[in-house]
């Protein structure tokens, strides 16, 4: 793990600000959900990006009757239905 040699504190409420750098080098825009994952002592953030159910795939994702699906797997369940 690389170390950007930034600290923030934790506000009162239990927050803390990204740096703008931060946001612009992953894409995270005001008000993008961010998913939270903790590995022993560390808490690691991550942009919250839905992947297909069967694939696993994160890119060109749609929601289909609740279910996210990519591109790719809704036109192979076509040619195949």
């Amino acid at each position: 793990m690389k170390s950007t040699g930034i600290v923030r504190k934790i506000d009162n409420l239990g927050r803390v600000v990204l740096p703008i750098e931060l946001r612009r080098i992953f894409d995270i825009d005001k008000e993008d959900p961010v998913e939270i994952f903790v590995d022993d002592n560390y808490i690691m953030l991550k942009k919250y990006q839905p992947a297909c159910i069967f694939c696993n795939d994160a890119k060109d994702v749609v929601n289909f009757r609740g279910k996210n699906i990519c591109v790719k797997c809704l036109e192979e369940m076509k040619t195949k239905a």
